[in-house]
């Protein structure tokens, strides 16, 4: 189970591989999508070396287990909370296991219903084990619809296939860059509330390339990924070719009265695995979704040429930083930051609310990041992964916090809402957005951990100081009033209106 764990969350399966470079391969050179591709490939290769976390973000860990009849689920259990204990004190897993009463967070992963362990006896002597982390900022984006409803942008949707169609669909534009696109989506038709979600997400057990055996929801597959990547929301939300790059749909069951269509969202970093065991001994016999050969991005043809380059320019910034110097910023600069950052999520926008900083912040760069940490046999602190967090669950607070402490520049993944824009004008202030799930590549451009305050919250809670050298992100909401965000949204809803017409019977 710990060498399950460890491959899971270090080394994306070879399905997933074979999606990603299909979209590096038919997206436009030199655009901000093919640059965070790019990125996002180098990234699966630092993981892969350093066999650590691909994402910062190690998620709900989910094992669903095949046993034979008479098998004991209770020693099997315990040994799962052990491995998983063990990748967490190995700096393989963030500790993500947080009380929703208290929010003390566990430190290793275990807590009440966590992890998540399924038993399923079967009449064969093997065991069957698969594991998926599903992180946080794809969970969110999770969305299930009861039908009949109106949907957004594509009018009535009926309890039929049409209408399951249109739920879908707007499933994809819904989630924008804030579930770290370009994804991959389970969906689980009919059910009640419950088992609709758990069919939606036991699809993301199924090969990206499988054939469904019902011929409708084949269908129902390949039209879905056809129209999601007519969108025009691209890798990160920045825009492009790439949105969707799996869809798997099953349906069961329902009642009369209920009609629910679900659909589970996961993130370019589809971290899944499984392994056959020897029932016996626990020896791996076979690793499962690593058929064929693994692909490598290091030579891969070039992205394809655009008739229009996005222009941008690249500026240097270090803490602290003047207001003038911000408003010289507009949306599509790239930004490299050198010196300090600081590092603030949910809790510690909660907490500034009504707090005085633990360091002064004027004219400096919050860091929306949760990051892997671990301490060495002198005390010292090291980052084994540090990507960025969804910053829209800071919209309540982010503009607010800004003002008080004189923050000029926040990072993050997903964009925030009005609100922040509109402090950003009034305050000059920019957001820059970083690449989700990117942890190795942001975690090498961080050289040093200069201190931690707010400890108490846990490790991916704290305010980690952090000293940092190339550190890029771009810039996706100026001090101007402009949002790549906003625009895309916008541009994005338009091209799904032109799905509103039935398309299956």
């Amino acid at each position: 189970m710990y060498n399950l764990i460890v491959e899971t969350s270090t080394n994306l399966p070879h399905d997933v591989r074979r999606a990603i470079k299909r979209a590096k391969q038919k997206e436009n050179a030199g655009t901000r999508a093919a640059l965070s591709l790019s990125t996002i490939t180098e990234n699966i290769g630092m993981a892969d070396d350093h066999v650590l976390p691909i994402c910062q973000d190690t998620g709900m860990l989910t094992f669903e287990v095949k046993v034979p009849v008479g098998a004991n689920q209770l020693t099997m259990k315990k040994d799962i909370h052990e491995a998983v204990k063990q990748a967490t004190a190995d700096g393989k897993l963030r500790p993500n296991s947080v009380d929703s009463l208290t929010g003390e967070n566990s430190g290793d992963n275990i807590g009440e219903g966590t992890p998540i362990i399924h038993f399923e006896q079967w009449e064969k002597d093997e065991i069957d084990v698969r594991l998926i982390m599903k992180g946080g900022g794809c969970e969110n984006k999770n969305i299930q619809y009861s039908l009949p409803a109106e949907i957004e942008g594509l009018g009535r949707a009926g309890r039929d296939l049409d209408g399951i169609r249109k739920c879908i669909l707007h499933s994809v534009y819904q989630a924008q860059g804030q579930g770290c696109s370009a994804g991959f989506i389970g969906v689980g038709i009919g059910g009640d509330r419950i088992s609709s979600y758990a069919l939606a997400k036991a699809q993301l057990f199924r090969e990206v390339d499988d054939t469904n055996p019902n011929e409708d929801l084949q269908e129902l597959e390949n039209y879905v990924l056809e129209k999601a990547n007519t969108l025009g929301i691209g890798t990160m939300g920045f825009g492009g070719e790439a949105t969707l790059l799996g869809c798997k749909v099953d349906a069961a069951n329902r009642l009369p009265a209920s009609f629910f269509v679900s659909v589970a969202y996961n993130c370019w970093a589809f971290r899944r695995l499984g392994v056959k065991l020897n029932p016996q001994t626990g020896n791996i016999n076979e690793w499962l979704y690593k058929d064929g050969e693994k692909v490598s991005f290091i030579e891969e043809e070039e992205a394809k040429n655009s008739p229009e380059q996005e222009e941008s320019r690249e500026v240097v910034l270090e803490a602290p930083i003047t207001e003038d110097k911000i408003r010289e910023l507009k949306v599509g600069d790239v930004v490299v930051i050198n010196g300090m950052m600081h590092t603030g999520r949910d809790a510690i926008h909660h907490h500034l609310m009504d707090h005085e900083a633990p360091v002064d912040l004027n004219g400096q760069v919050i860091y929306h990041c949760g990051p892997v940490m671990l301490k060495d046999g002198d005390g010292n602190w090291h980052v084994k992964a540090a990507g960025p967090t969804t910053s829209i669950r800071e919209e309540p607070y982010q503009g607010d916090i800004m003002k008080k402490f004189g923050i000029r520049a926040v990072i993050g993944k997903g964009g925030m809402g009005p609100k922040t824009l509109k402090a950003l004008e009034e305050h000059g202030g920019v957001y820059l957005n970083a690449i989700g799930g990117a942890a190795q590549y942001y975690a090498d451009c961080i050289k040093g951990v200069e201190g931690v305050d707010l400890m108490e919250f846990g490790i991916p809670e704290a305010m980690w100081h952090l000293r940092v050298k190339g550190f890029k992100a771009i810039v996706t909401m100026d001090s101007h009033g402009n949002s790549l965000h906003e625009h895309v949204e916008k541009t994005s809803l338009e091209r799904l209106s032109q799905y509103k017409e039935k398309v299956f019977a």
